[in-house]
């Protein structure tokens, strides 16, 4: 009877992740894989999967409490990201599962993005591109106008990875960056060459560009919703490269066709894939990608190698505690 560890692959990761299994003298794994971001893997084939699995990788498929219930031996989930909405935390809390983050992996690929995002509508990216491709050069003089963010007030809301890689990209531009995060010490910010506000709701009225890089929960679902955009200026950038629901997407579209606001990025939205009825899908105010702020081909080995490693760390006991998500 074999004594490694059965590892079970739920949707395929990069192959550079797979190769530490391979090599690994303590491992077995299968590979579970659900082709598509929205496919959802058949629920008795999971439960038969992971039922004897001593740990699993998960991306974007689901984990409810009935899956994990099931999975008789199981100690740890290591997830192929940062967020963990899709994971039942209080049956994994309950069955005393430790849950890892890719916590290292995708902070330079998110904050490109972002900027990518900001550039794109500061600069009409879109409209810019098409009035040459269709022919019509002529009107560059018609068209309206592009705003700068040189010397601009630009909030990062959360301060984690994301926004400490963020914050370098911003004073690159050299614009005057504000940082909101309740549970980071207002001299780190500093030491990074931000300025800890405290009170974000007073703070968004005075930024021209903010980025959200929060996790979803009670205290941030519906963060930003009608009342609070009706405080921003008008040309103010709004992103949301982070969790959809921390912006209220019925809001954010009459504070756009009211002109509240000078235009949004989201990489992220309350339903994924939005729904063909989303008002905001045809709103040339949005700049939309299709939750792929990490999907840069080196980001992608990253996240691959270190959600295998971390499983790799954790039966060794070297599992570090900034991997981990503390269950509540």
């Amino acid at each position: 009877m074999s004594n490694k560890k059965k590892i079970l692959i739920v949707q395929n990761i990069h192959s550079s992740g797979i190769k530490l299994l391979q090599n690994h003298p303590n491992f077995e794994f299968e590979i579970l894989h659900s082709e598509e971001m929205i496919e959802t893997i058949e629920p008795n084939l999971f439960k038969k999967k992971i039922e004897n699995c001593d740990g699993i990788t998960i991306k974007t498929e689901n984990l409810p409490g009935e899956i994990i219930n099931s999975a008789k031996k199981l100690k740890i989930i290591s997830r192929h990201g940062v967020g963990y909405d899709n994971i039942d935390l209080e049956c994994t809390k309950k069955n005393n599962i430790t849950l890892a983050i890719t916590a290292t992996a995708n902070a330079a690929s998110v904050a490109e993005h972002v900027m990518f995002m900001v550039l794109s509508i500061a600069k009409k990216k879109n409209m810019y591109d098409d009035s040459v491709r269709t022919g019509k050069f002529s009107i560059r003089n018609k068209l309206p106008k592009t705003i700068e963010i040189w010397k601009k007030n630009f909030l990062i809301a959360g301060f984690g990875r994301i926004g400490q890689s963020l914050i370098k990209r911003c004073l690159g531009f050299e614009m005057n960056v504000f940082v909101y995060d309740p549970y980071v010490e207002r001299k780190k910010i500093e030491n990074f060459g931000g300025k800890k506000v405290d009170d974000f709701k007073a703070a968004v009225k005075e930024m021209d560009i903010i980025s959200i890089h929060m996790p979803l929960n009670e205290k941030t679902k519906n963060l930003i919703n009608l009342e609070l955009l009706k405080t921003m200026k008008k040309n103010c950038i709004l992103i949301n490269a982070a969790r959809g629901g921390i912006i209220n997407e019925s809001d954010l579209f009459e504070a756009l066709s009211n002109n509240y606001i000078f235009g949004v990025g989201l990489d992220v939205f309350n339903i994924e894939p939005p729904e063909k009825n989303n008002p905001l899908l045809n709103s040339d105010k949005v700049f939309l990608s299709p939750h792929s702020a990490t999907f840069t081909e080196e980001c992608t080995e990253r996240m691959s190698v270190e959600t295998v490693q971390n499983i790799i760390d954790f039966f060794d006991k070297k599992l570090e505690k900034f991997k981990t998500v503390e269950l509540k």
